[in-house]
């Protein structure tokens, strides 16, 4: 699949639910209206409609929420794709999870072909944990982590870098991420959804590295995951960090993704409105055909970037809250 700039799209993001077991502030409201289940696609139908964008040339897939691991008989979807992956079909199948159920899905996640996960956490401070998720416990997120580690499952540590919340904190997740040998991704705050309570928690990315390399032999690296992270090497502990700015340094040009919602709504652009619906065409026919030509609609009106600015980092550049929009 080639967009209109001539990007080779190759990564879908897809969303299994809009549901989480936490309500983490930058992510979703306190009082969340969830999506009816005949609104909902079937596991089966985000099998079908995964496997309809591995024939067109995907070759990584990569499983939000919503907690992905929430959804009932999740395994059953990760095993299908898997066999994508062990067929040759496909790269990889990853999960970005908040990794309170991970105790109970480690084992199988990497028996079913995940090597990789993302997981969302902003501190090591338990109260912290507790406010900025509303009601997580942080010694269940540490019990899935390490259930994960034994596995052997590679980890990355998706840190939002907050103003006034975690900025004090960064010095210490890079030295705990080395310690535990994951990965550190920090990402600026996006302006999506209800995005009050972050105008005064912008925190650009440049200002972060900056304050790291006070401490940390920082060095570009040219190591690449298929997502938008820049990443650079740090000589205390042989570990990465990656940075993703969609402020300060927009990664558009490179851009070859596309998401799913759990919905089957196709979103070209996390930060542009324009969309596909997908559900319509893969529930009206048992044939592919209808739904291939509207993801090939959609692919040749992907936009040449999103519209974050910086300036207006107290206001939603787009409506929706991530957890629709899926990771």
């Amino acid at each position: 699949m080639i967009d209109p700039f001539g990007r080779s799209v190759s990564y879908l993001r897809v969303s299994v639910t809009d549901r989480c077991d936490l309500r983490c502030v930058y992510c979703m409201s306190e009082d969340m209206t969830f999506l009816p289940k005949v609104d909902v696609l079937t596991l089966e139908e985000l099998d079908r409609l995964c496997g309809a964008f591995v024939a067109k040339g995907v070759r990584k897939i990569r499983l939000t929420g919503g907690e992905p691991l929430v959804r009932r008989n999740i395994m059953t979807l990760v095993e299908s794709l898997g066999r994508h992956v062990a067929a040759g079909r496909m790269d990889e199948l990853t999960l970005t999870t908040n990794a309170t159920q991970l105790t109970k899905y480690a084992e199988g996640l990497k028996a079913a072909g995940v090597r990789r996960l993302n997981v969302s956490l902003d501190t090591l401070d338990a109260a912290k944990f507790t406010a900025i998720t509303r009601w997580g416990k942080i010694e269940q997120v540490m019990d899935g982590l390490m259930a994960a580690k034994a596995a052997g499952l590679a980890i990355k540590i998706n840190t939002v870098a907050l103003k006034g919340v975690n900025e004090d904190e960064h010095d210490d997740l890079v030295a705990w991420c080395g310690e535990h040998g994951f990965d550190l991704c920090f990402i600026e705050t996006m302006p999506m959804g209800e995005v009050q309570h972050r105008a005064g928690q912008y925190l650009p990315l440049s200002a972060v590295r900056a304050r790291l390399e006070r401490r940390w032999r920082l060095t570009d690296s040219d190591h690449r995951t298929g997502g938008p992270a820049r990443y650079v090497s740090v000589g205390e502990t042989g570990g990465r960090i990656g940075f993703i700015t969609p402020f300060t340094h927009n990664f558009c040009e490179s851009c070859n993704r596309v998401r799913v919602t759990c919905t089957g709504t196709l979103y070209m652009c996390l930060g542009q409105q324009d969309a596909a619906d997908l559900r319509t065409p893969l529930r009206a026919s048992e044939s592919d055909g209808p739904l291939n030509e509207a993801i090939d609609a959609a692919i040749g009106r992907k936009p040449k970037g999103h519209d974050f600015i910086a300036e207006r980092a107290g206001t939603a550049a787009v409506p929706r809250h991530m957890s629709v929009t899926g990771g």
